[in-house]
């Protein structure tokens, strides 16, 4: 099976092409430090045989959280919480990379500033966000490259930058959501400039040997928005800086995509991996292990991540191999649990 296949990039080998994809749990304390629920949560899809996790999307502001209720990487508190979680699931033989983030205008904390490239509302009801200064975008980015240090210390074996979804690099990639007229808005280059900057700061602190994802929305399905065109220039522009891209689409303004269904973002990033020759993962409400050997056996992604059906299934790809008669290694305390007793 392909989804079963070993995957390498730099020093990280995964033991099989499944990823468990950032998803909000929204459960740590208003201190942004983890607890004992993402122990359990992040160590059951270990033990499910989760080839990489990463974790949630996590602050490196305090205004750089989605809701009060996220998790950070700001202080050594913080990051003295995550280490147990990390090493427990490497004892398992699963790879953990963790999400960075910065809300931009769409942080739901209780903070009295809001930042964005520009001075536009996601809707109606939201606040008005503030345009950042240069002194602002400096200290987001000192940020990054603080957070990727205690990430590198508490030993993860990847690190993504969330640019996707609407949060505020996306924000800042999106001619919808960056009207700047600085050297930060304009053309590809200059909407791009935080993100090459964030990305090179990193790399002052991130080991070398480890992998670098960028997550980003390709498709904002708007007219004037992010489409794959602009992306492709955006993703040649990064290419030096990252190991692998993580596609997803949609999140910059509340537009959904015309049609949704199993896959349903897998073409684009199909065409991504064509056009920049990096390797990418997809995602969308993918759950059949058939569809998945389909794209991963015609080379449409290299890896395949499964948000929804492993919060329903900690143990998908254990059931699957047991359902499709494969040999896989359970844990040695379940294994009597799948032998046929005689």
């Amino acid at each position: 099976m392909y989804l079963l296949n070993s995957f390498t990039v730099k020093s990280m080998t995964l033991h099989n092409r499944i990823v468990m994809p950032p998803m909000c749990m929204y459960s740590a304390g208003t201190d942004g430090i983890a607890n004992e629920f993402h122990f359990t949560h992040y160590t059951s899809r270990a033990v499910g045989g989760v080839g990489l996790i990463i974790m949630e999307a996590t602050g490196v502001l305090p205004r750089g959280r989605i809701s009060d209720h996220c998790l950070g990487l700001w202080n050594d508190d913080q990051a003295k919480a995550l280490k147990p979680i990390v090493t427990a699931c490497q004892k398992q033989g699963t790879k953990v990379a963790i999400q960075l983030n910065h809300a931009g205008r769409k942080c739901e904390a209780r903070e009295k500033i809001i930042d964005a490239p520009s001075a536009i509302p996601f809707s109606q009801d939201s606040p008005m966000p503030r345009e950042m200064t240069e002194d602002d975008i400096h200290e987001t980015v000192n940020a990054f490259r603080d957070s990727a240090a205690r990430a590198a210390e508490i030993g993860f074996d990847a690190i993504e930058i969330h640019g996707a979804h609407g949060y505020l690099i996306s924000e800042f990639l999106s001619p919808l959501t960056n009207h700047r007229t600085d050297g930060y808005g304009g053309s590809t280059e200059k909407r791009c400039r935080i993100l090459v900057e964030i990305l090179k700061a990193i790399h002052e602190v991130w080991p070398v040997e480890k992998p670098i994802l960028l997550r980003v929305s390709a498709e904002d399905y708007e007219p004037n928005g992010m489409h794959i065109e602009e992306m492709s220039k955006i993703i040649n522009l990064v290419k030096p800086y990252i190991d692998v891209l993580d596609v997803s689409t949609g999140g910059v303004v509340s537009t959904p995509p015309m049609k949704i269904y199993p896959g349903y973002q897998v073409k684009i990033a199909e065409q991504l991996k064509q056009v920049c020759g990096i390797p990418v993962v997809t995602v969308g409400l993918i759950t059949d292990p058939h569809q998945v050997e389909e794209i991963l056996g015609g080379e449409r992604a290299d890896l395949v991540a499964l948000g929804r059906e492993l919060l329903r299934d900690p143990y998908w790809i254990l059931h699957t191999a047991r359902n499709m008669e494969v040999e896989y290694p359970w844990p040695e305390q379940y294994r009597r649990g799948f032998q046929t007793r005689k």
